[in-house]
């Protein structure tokens, strides 16, 4: 089987629900990118509790939902929005960095390529008319796409959803530019292997390192 992996995987350390002394650990044990879940626990924990300080040079990223009420907030506790999933979202970012001074954010498009209904995320056919809307705002800098494959044992839909992100992301990278879609944020501690084996450039493991 070919792969198709193209250079070093990031680690994103998923710290969601984990207390500061477990993201102390990992940050020690050499982690530079940290995900969370939640607006309010990264304010208590980071903001209120004073973590960031200690931890200057190492990026945190929201990995989870992302609702347009938080976005205030979110805008100034994150290097990186991975779950952009809608035109309305992506413009309240835009609003919400330029009265808080911020030049720019990165941010990633959340794809549902499984189309489960459970799952956030833009569906793969409406992801152009969204990439055209967020490349219109200027504080808003799009690295890539993200996305969560199904819960399973099969294999098989595993890949295809894997697969399907990054036949997107080529897509879109024709259209677009390529440097627009050099992130490929997909795979969590139950499925990464078979990520990067289909080109993941951004993994998002939790359960295996706290276990």
């Amino acid at each position: 089987m070919a792969l198709h992996g193209h250079g070093p995987v990031t680690i994103v350390a998923v710290t969601k629900g984990r207390p500061a002394e477990d993201v102390r650990a990992v940050v020690a044990a050499g982690a530079t990118v940290l995900g969370e879940n939640r607006v309010e626990e990264v304010i208590g924990k980071y903001q209120t509790g004073g973590l960031r300080a200690e931890i200057p040079g190492v990026q945190l990223h929201m990995i989870g939902h992302l609702q347009s009420r938080k976005v205030r907030d979110a805008v100034t506790l994150f290097d990186c929005i991975q779950s952009v999933d809608s035109a309305k979202l992506a413009r309240e970012i835009e609003k919400r960095c330029s009265e808080a001074g911020r030049a720019t954010i990165d941010v990633l498009i959340e794809i549902n390529v499984s189309g489960e209904e459970q799952k956030y995320g833009v569906r793969p056919a409406d992801a152009e008319a969204l990439v055209r809307e967020v490349l219109a705002l200027p504080h808003l800098k799009l690295r890539g796409l993200m996305t969560m494959a199904p819960y399973t044992e099969d294999e098989a839909i595993v890949r295809a959803a894997f697969s399907g992100l990054r036949t997107l992301a080529e897509r879109l990278g024709v259209l677009f530019g390529p440097e627009h879609f050099a992130v490929l944020s997909m795979g969590m501690s139950h499925d990464y292997p078979i990520a990067c084996e289909e080109g993941s450039t951004m993994v998002r493991i939790g359960t295996a390192l706290f276990t």
